[in-house]
């Protein structure tokens, strides 16, 4: 399973492109709009740039907060625990937490307004709210426990932590398969109003992201501290 998350745009231009195309093709900006009460759904017509001066907000603050949501598909990460792990939560833990909530919001929305729609992809604001009780309890889990533990460099007890967290990654990828059936894969119907294409493109992030993030924990760190076995009694 595999989306392009982000469009990628000169950051120069995009003062010249309306705000409901940046919302769709720059996941987490509908929360920026919203808090600064920029119409991206029935206006989004209107350039950035002209939004800006009609609501007298700073165009280059405004650019520079969106800049700062252009994510790669591929990062590089470090191969040292300790520094792996600071990658993890910077680029994982912390932004899992600002997707959810504004997938959440949108959902609801989409689901209220669209609610007579044949393709209203109902319950999936319910399976949002769920994915991220889940994975915020399983991140706190690894941020207080295990990553800990890791950082020093783990010890035979480590095992079983990091057993857990492979089970509950399993259950996150069986969260991510209904989550992408109720999307129909992260596609918008025709005719789909700005919020409802911004909140699929939105799961078509998150979803590469967890794959990511998932990835990166079972194959690349945790199987690091996978030969501190407890060594056997007599």
């Amino acid at each position: 399973m595999s989306h392009v998350a982000t469009l990628d745009l000169p950051t120069d231009d995009r003062a010249q492109q309306a705000i409901g195309q940046i919302a769709v093709n720059l996941p987490g900006s509908t929360a920026v709009f919203r808090r600064l009460k920029l119409d991206f759904c029935c206006g989004g017509q209107v350039a950035l740039q002209d939004a800006c001066e009609a609501k007298g907000l700073p165009l280059d603050a405004v650019m520079a907060e969106l800049a700062q949501l252009d994510r790669p598909a591929v990062q590089e990460a470090p191969q040292a625990p300790a520094e792996m792990i600071d990658h993890i939560l910077a680029r994982y833990h912390a932004v899992h937490r600002e997707q959810l909530p504004e997938l959440i919001r949108m959902a609801r929305r989409v689901e209220a307004v669209h609610r007579d729609s044949p393709h209203v992809p109902t319950g999936l604001a319910a399976h949002l709210e769920a994915m991220e009780a889940e994975l915020l309890e399983h991140m706190e889990k690894e941020e207080t426990i295990l990553f800990p533990m890791l950082k020093a460099g783990g010890t035979p007890m480590v095992r079983h932590p990091i057993a857990v967290m492979r089970d509950e990654h399993t259950s996150h990828g069986e969260q991510l398969e209904r989550l992408m059936a109720l999307s129909h894969d992260a596609t918008p119907p025709p005719g789909a109003c700005n919020t409802w294409r911004a909140l699929y493109a939105g799961i078509a992030q998150l979803s590469d992201d967890l794959i990511s993030h998932i990835h990166l924990e079972n194959n690349l760190l945790f199987p690091q501290f996978d030969a501190q076995a407890p060594k056997a009694c007599c």
